[in-house]
């Protein structure tokens, strides 16, 4: 049996094993890594929120600190959308030297970004809500990395549909994956995806 296929059925079955997903998880390759990620749907996202709580990452494990400012790491993301589920995040440490993560999604369609934007947002250790770290898109960086987007506010065209008022928190599922939930004015969404991380080289 293939790595993938083992690993979504762990996921499938009656009773949750989280500990036995995570093993298989990282014992595959970065490239099935993100293949399993593509392959688990919005249900099985829901579930694995609820399985997380209580886990624990920090920005610090998303982005090491050692890696410098400005310096770029990819998440590999599948939402629970019915269209575009597909997408990155991409972070890095603050060039203003707090401890923050600065980021914006990336789309790997050329439709999206023109209408919605690169919604960037500022991601940090949560002192409160319902997951570890909290990816705020109320709060936009002040610089970026060369190669990144230009910088707007999630007012931008059709972003403040998406973004606006927005705060996506993170739980860990294994080292390299996270689930996320997103929230609007204090209120839990129906909205999950998860994040495969991609080791910086």
């Amino acid at each position: 049996m293939d790595r993938s296929r083992e690993a979504l059925e762990r996921l499938g079955a009656a009773e949750l094993d989280l500990a036995a997903f995570g093993e298989i998880f990282e014992e595959s390759d970065p490239a099935e890594r993100v293949r399993i990620t593509r392959a688990i749907d919005g249900r099985t996202q829901a579930r694995l929120w609820e399985a997380t709580a209580g886990s624990s990452v920090s920005i610090a494990e998303m982005v090491p600190p050692d890696l410098g400012p400005l310096r770029p790491v990819v998440f590999h993301g599948k939402n629970s959308l019915l269209a575009f589920t597909h997408f990155e995040k991409r972070f890095c440490r603050a060039g203003s030297g707090a401890d923050e993560l600065w980021g914006y999604n990336h789309q790997p369609t050329r439709v999206l970004p023109p209408l919605i934007g690169p919604g960037y947002f500022v991601a940090v250790d949560a002192d409160a809500g319902p997951g570890r770290v909290a990816i705020d898109y109320t709060r936009i960086p002040p610089d970026r990395p060369p190669g990144w987007p230009a910088i707007h506010d999630n007012s931008f065209r059709l972003s403040r549909f998406v973004y606006r008022g927005m705060i996506d928190y993170l739980r860990r599922v294994s080292a390299h994956l996270l689930i996320g939930r997103a929230t609007r004015a204090g209120r839990e969404l129906p909205n999950y995806f998860l994040l495969c991380r991609e080791d910086p080289t």
